[in-house]
């Protein structure tokens, strides 16, 4: 009979640690591991010279580092790239790395497909088929810097991650924790929890436990400043509406984490939530709050009827904002002639919820 062999690519440190102790070796090796594996990006244990002969035979009847295929490499004129990885079946997941002045940031996804059916976000159309495991979603990362090598100066390239691929972190707690442990640790890849962040479209008590286990950055999709409008293009609102996912936000920056601030995501829609009295709304809710928002223009994908607001009412939008007090930038459009801008990520998703079915039936169904 074949043994299956533990893939420790989605491993942190602590999960190494009992992985070595359990098979009658020094925990130590955890920590040699991590850098082969994710600094040095090596696969093959025989190549992992700090370690006995007799180990590395060990490892390789149990063990292996399994990292998922890279389907399709696409790049923008921008320099954005995207990455299409393929999963199980015929499924594939996509991974965006945005290029600027002094930084890389890498959008990680966490699900194939997403089980929340935000109407503006064309993951959210594709249905959902599974949780990435923490393997595929550090893997992402491992391929990024396989594929981008390093700057002029020996740096890598991805300086910033953030969770805002397809899915929801936060519906797939556990393996996005330790995905995010391997992003911080400084065995791996050393990322300071203000340069990862992690996007939720407000799973509130997954936000408490959030501030307790793992320090990093939050963004919340918040999109409109009213219940009723919310909940029709966020049909999660309906479980946890405004005043308790802004109050939970709250929550997060209290205490120790007090310097951290909220980042607001704001998709800007024409005729939906882009009015002087969205706006209005949108100040008087963000009182008291530390927070930054981000006004996105929207990016329109196969069979949307949303349309972008115009550039001259995203500017009137931010500068009402801006003389309310509030700190509220527009963020730039990345990478949209390859379909790789927020919103537009879909990849290849065969949906266990059958809700393009329902799609086409014309029935709204949120599937928890």
């Amino acid at each position: 009979m074949t043994v299956a062999l533990t893939n420790l690519l989605g491993l942190d440190l602590k999960g190494l640690e009992g992985f070595f102790i359990e098979i009658g070796e020094k925990p130590f090796r955890a920590r040699q591991l991590l850098q082969w594996i994710h600094q040095y990006r090596v696969t093959d244990f025989d190549q992992m010279s700090n370690l006995s002969k007799s180990l590395r035979e060990k490892l390789t009847q149990i063990a292996e580092i399994r990292v998922p295929e890279l389907l399709h490499e696409h790049i923008s004129t921008d320099g954005t790239r995207k990455w299409i990885i393929k999963m199980d079946g015929d499924n594939s997941i996509e991974t965006v790395f945005i290029p600027e002045n002094g930084r890389g940031t890498l959008c990680v996804s966490s699900q194939v497909g997403c089980a929340l059916t935000c109407t503006f976000c064309s993951t959210g159309q594709q249905g959902f088929n599974r949780n990435l495991s923490a393997a595929e979603i550090i893997a992402q990362l491992w391929i990024a810097n396989e594929a981008l090598g390093k700057d002029p100066k020996g740096n890598r390239m991805v300086t910033n991650v953030v969770m805002m691929g397809m899915g929801e972190p936060l519906t797939n707690y556990n393996n996005v924790i330790s995905a995010m442990n391997l992003m911080r640790d400084d065995l791996a890849y050393g990322i300071s929890w203000r340069r990862l962040t992690l996007s939720t479209s407000g799973v509130v008590p997954m936000i408490d436990r959030l501030k307790e286990d793992c320090h990093v950055s939050l963004a919340i999709s918040l999109h409109a400043a009213n219940d009723k409008l919310r909940s029709e293009i966020i049909p999660l609102n309906d479980k946890y509406p405004i005043a308790e996912l802004l109050a939970a936000c709250k929550r997060y920056v209290t205490g120790e984490q007090l310097r951290r601030h909220i980042t607001v995501e704001y998709v800007m829609l024409a005729g939906i939530n882009d009015s002087e009295q969205d706006a209005r709304d949108l100040i008087r809710i963000l009182k008291g709050l530390p927070n930054k928002i981000n006004l996105i223009p929207f990016n329109p994908f196969p069979g949307t009827d949303y349309q972008c607001s115009s550039r001259n009412v995203i500017i009137r939008f931010k500068e009402q904002l801006i003389a309310a007090g509030l700190v509220a930038t527009v963020r730039k459009t990345r990478g949209d002639d390859i379909v790789a801008a927020c919103g537009q990520l879909a990849g290849e998703v065969q949906d266990k919820t059958r809700r393009t079915k329902r799609f086409a039936e014309q029935e709204v169904v949120f599937v928890q």
